[in-house]
């Protein structure tokens, strides 16, 4: 008896407070950037200045929407991210269905560079890049920072699809091409639908790391295309920093992603879970 009354005491100590701690040590920074952003600015640097705002005002909000070009901004993030995950899905997509389904010479090699990719820092690429986009006039437009974030984002896609390609069995492509297909309609009307998880998955990791990219979109872009990473680190000057905008800017900045989290967390845990399992 006694044993069983000391197993919910010792679950509250060695499970259910430790989680409670790592999940308000990972929130901490954004509850305090929510907090400080619904502060009046005046208060900020106050002596008498306490954690929780005695009053709460939107004004850091209304002039961040009306004294910056923050709408603009988070328009080309928004381009730029759905942009890179149409592109990076229609490759990855394919590649990893090749990659799946077939057997050809180099294979075993391709699959290995498009792992030896990720295992170097982006900066790497970022010269070669500049000279490209420059020699092609994409230098500060929507297409060239696409086409580079689509550097660092196809190839741990493609790995990603591949594994989800692996969990469907082959017997279902080999039953659609016998009934007629062909293996490209094998794969948009058998495999595709069956991948959906996977695919959705897969988009929302290439739109979050094109989202967040910041050393590309400011080098290969950064002017006439300036994405809400860029325009953020704009609010901090060389003598002040305008902690208002920043805190402001950084919650819209993230509201989006954790809005499309919350509308599809079922089918991203669906997804993520579904290319661990072989069928």
């Amino acid at each position: 008896m006694s044993v069983q009354a000391h197993r919910p005491l010792r679950r509250l100590f060695t499970l259910h407070l430790p989680m409670l701690a790592i999940v308000l040590f990972a929130l901490g920074p954004y509850l305090w950037m929510l907090i400080t952003s619904l502060k009046p600015e005046s208060t900020l640097f106050s002596p008498d200045r306490t954690i929780l705002p005695k009053v709460l005002t939107l004004d850091n909000y209304i002039r961040l929407f009306e004294k910056t070009t923050f709408v603009e901004n988070l328009g080309h993030s928004l381009l730029v991210a759905i942009g890179t995950m149409l592109l990076g899905l229609s490759v990855s997509i394919t590649a990893a269905y090749a990659f799946s389904r077939f057997r050809f010479p180099g294979r075993r090699v391709l699959m290995l560079q498009f792992l030896l990719v990720n295992m170097f820092p982006i900066v790497l690429l970022i010269i070669p890049l500049f000279i490209i986009m420059r020699s092609l006039g994409l230098l500060d437009t929507h297409v060239g920072l696409i086409l580079a974030h689509s550097t660092f984002s196809i190839p741990f896609a493609t790995w990603m699809m591949i594994s989800y390609f692996d969990a469907i069995p082959r017997s279902l492509d080999e039953a659609a091409m016998v009934d007629g297909c062909t293996p490209i309609g094998a794969m948009v009307r058998v495999v595709l639908p069956l991948t959906v998880p996977g695919i959705i998955a897969t988009g929302i990791y290439i739109f979050i790391t094109s989202w967040n990219e910041y050393l590309y979109a400011s080098i290969l872009a950064g002017q006439k295309v300036r994405t809400l990473t860029v325009a953020i680190q704009t609010l901090v000057g060389e003598y002040e920093i305008a902690w208002g905008l920043l805190t402001s800017g950084g919650v819209m900045g993230a509201l989006p992603v954790t809005l499309l989290f919350m509308l599809i967390q079922k089918r991203l845990v669906a997804g993520m879970t579904q290319g661990a399992v072989k069928g």
